[in-house]
């Protein structure tokens, strides 16, 4: 199910003016009071990148998959109000149990990268590549992928990646066939499959727009099928910002996302998920000199964190993630308190059918963390 399935299923996603007049003071104390009349029957994950006024009042903080298996891991709470964004929730609402009702703040907060697969473009590629390839392909999608994209992948004997094990999983994946399809992001099936040893000219990408495979040479040659989606976000730090920071900070070390590019990824010192980012940083010592290319607002928390340590953005005039944006301390509160009234809006549920699916995708992969 795509954003706009699931704003057209809740009405209520739009909150009251009212909470727009509330000063931050007083809406701060009504979060508190609520969690902590709720107590244990109340779970609120973060995400990294959400704003500091909501990651204040997260229980747990993390990546998408952690935080989805720490709610998972969570049976005491019986609401799960994930501060993220769409398909986070539906990963949460796949992995929890049926009781447990998973709550989406703001309807409207969802994933570019994601949207740029759905399952009906899916369906087109595999039939194509099947009549091209025939069974020589495994398919794989990062976490960052609907529960629909999750479940075809589940259903054609694939596994889910996160940036973390992405390596392990594609390695795994050419022990069973010859080929991989990447979904949805070719940033990072492109810089992960490079990596492993797998040279550019043997990585094509499959259009789901034109359905056609962008390739030159003999098709028989590719290992690889990239599809062509990317984060919004990571493609604009660009070789140029690097050369900037070569140039007047020659001494900082750089370290970006393996959603970039691979020609930023190529021209950083390291790269790596968010949480080896994070360990990268909280690592090094005192007065080390860092340039990061990852989302402005995990960015702007990491400078916090440090302050013994010069750190900037790879690229200064980056904005935080739009859509991740979304969920603001209002949207908090008017789904906290609308729990309490026992008026529960925008709940997340992931059909059977598909979640059996996904979940063959998200355990092949936990099986091989």
């Amino acid at each position: 199910m795509n954003v706009l399935d699931m704003i057209q299923k809740n009405e209520g996603y739009q909150i009251p003016d009212e909470y727009y007049t509330l000063s931050t003071e007083e809406m701060e104390k009504r979060v508190r009071d609520i969690k902590e009349r709720l107590g244990e029957e109340l779970f609120i994950p973060g995400h990294h990148y959400q704003k500091e006024e909501v990651v204040v009042f997260s229980d747990s903080t993390g990546d998408s998959l952690q935080l989805a298996q720490v709610a998972a891991n969570n049976k005491k709470a019986k609401y799960i109000v994930f501060c993220g964004v769409h398909f986070m929730a539906e990963t949460a609402d796949i992995l929890t149990e049926d009781d447990q009702i998973v709550i989406l703040p703001d309807m409207r907060a969802g994933c570019s990268m994601a949207d740029m697969a759905d399952h009906h473009q899916t369906d087109r590629a595999w039939l194509a590549l099947q009549e091209l390839f025939g069974d020589t392909i495994v398919p794989l999608t990062y976490v960052n992928s609907t529960a629909a994209i999750k479940a075809f992948v589940g259903k054609n004997d694939g596994a889910t990646v996160t940036s973390s094990n992405a390596k392990k999983v594609v390695s795994w994946a050419f022990t069973q066939k010859e080929r991989i399809l990447f979904l949805p992001d070719q940033h990072l099936g492109r810089n992960t499959a490079y990596e492993l040893g797998v040279p550019l000219e043997h990585m094509a990408i499959w259009n789901p727009i034109t359905d056609t495979l962008e390739y030159d040479g003999d098709i028989q040659d590719i290992k690889v099928i990239l599809w062509k989606g990317h984060c919004s976000v990571h493609e604009n730090f660009t070789v140029k910002n690097i050369e900037n920071v070569r140039k007047n900070h020659p001494d900082m070390r750089i370290i970006v996302h393996p959603e970039c590019s691979r020609e930023v990824v190529a021209a950083s010192d390291d790269n790596g998920s968010t949480k080896y980012i994070i360990d990268q940083i909280e690592a090094a010592p005192a007065g080390s000199k860092w340039a990061i290319g990852t989302e402005m607002n995990l960015v702007q928390r990491i400078i916090k964190n440090h302050p013994d340590k010069e750190i900037i953005s790879l690229n200064p005039f980056m904005c935080p993630c739009l859509t991740m944006n979304r969920i603001d301390l209002p949207h908090l509160l008017w789904s906290l308190e609308n729990i309490e009234k026992g008026n529960i809006q925008n709940i997340i549920t992931v059909d059977k059918e598909t979640a059996s699916d996904a979940i063959k995708a998200l355990d092949k992969m936990l099986e091989l963390a």
